[in-house]
């Protein structure tokens, strides 16, 4: 028991020293919980400064672009429009695409009224060498015609007469044949001549147009570069002329490359046509050769040269 005691005694004092350590720090740990449940003092007002006084400062001079909004569209767009409104280089292009399209159906009226007429008068010269029964009907009935048929009727009657002294009859028909084959080729180029430059046209007409296509896309980059700018007003007038001209090349050349192969058939067909002429004639040449019908007029020729000598 007083051990017991003793023990107590010696132990209250550090029973004492932690409860009132524990106290402390009980009372520590609430204090800033306190204060943050205070309100915070109100600030005090903030005044702004005195102006300082105002001093002149120069300011630079800046060129602005224009705006957007006074690049306007042009009012004219039409295709005379934009012809007076292209480039000298775009002008002289559809100048020359112009005159090429009028020059192909220029063409295109004379030649077919010319190749017309020539087949219909070729037509009726063979149908009146088929109705002739000798040489010297169908020489009468030819010149009621002129053209190429008359032209291939002069030609035998020529090789006939500078055949007076000839002995074999295969050579005058051989020789009359010579001279009707060249009468044929030079009808087919009289006929073919003045298609060539429809045939031109329509080879060069498209790249024509495309040159003066990429000179206005050219016009078109240059203006943007000069107004630093890709509004549309800028660009549309030298792309419009550019189409333009490529619209101007293709109108030039896809009818010359029609006509060109119309007149193509028809030239093939007349040549034909001469062709049935030239061998009804030497039909009835080498049936007149055969009969002997020739061989008075040869003699009265030679007794002529005869007489003469």
């Amino acid at each position: 028991m007083r051990q017991n005691r003793t023990s107590m005694t010696r132990h209250t004092p550090r029973l004492r020293y932690r409860a009132l350590l524990a106290l402390m720090l009980a009372i520590g740990l609430t204090q800033p919980i306190a204060g943050l449940s205070q309100t915070a003092p109100a600030a005090p007002p903030i005044t702004a400064p005195a102006a300082l006084p105002a001093v002149a400062v120069p300011s630079p001079v800046v060129a602005v672009p224009a705006p957007a909004a006074a690049l306007t569209l042009p009012r004219d767009l039409s295709p005379w429009g934009m012809f007076v409104a292209a480039d000298i280089v775009v002008k002289a292009v559809m100048l020359g695409l112009a005159f090429a399209s009028v020059l192909s159906w220029t063409i295109w009226f004379a030649k077919a009224i010319e190749l017309m007429a020539a087949r219909r008068k070729l037509r009726h010269a063979i149908d009146a060498r088929a109705r002739a029964r000798n040489w010297d009907e169908a020489a009468e009935a030819m010149t009621l015609h002129d053209g190429s048929a008359a032209t291939m009727v002069q030609a035998t009657d020529a090789e006939l007469r500078l055949s007076a002294d000839a002995l074999s009859p295969d050579g005058v028909k051989e020789r009359i044949g010579s001279r009707l084959e060249r009468a044929e080729a030079a009808a087919g180029r009289a006929m073919i001549r003045g298609t060539g430059m429809l045939a031109t046209i329509g080879a060069t007409a498209p790249f024509v147009g495309l040159f003066g296509t990429v000179w206005g896309i050219m016009n078109s980059f240059i203006g943007i570069s000069k107004a630093h700018t890709t509004n549309l007003a800028v660009v549309a007038p030298g792309i419009a002329e550019a189409l333009l001209a490529t619209a101007l090349g293709l109108v030039a050349a896809i009818p010359a490359v029609v006509m060109y192969n119309f007149f193509s058939r028809w030239i093939a067909g007349y040549r034909a046509l001469h062709a049935d002429a030239a061998a009804e004639i030497l039909r009835i040449v080498s049936r007149d050769l055969d009969r002997g019908a020739f061989d008075r007029r040869w003699a009265e020729r030679r007794r002529g040269i005869a007489a003469a000598e």
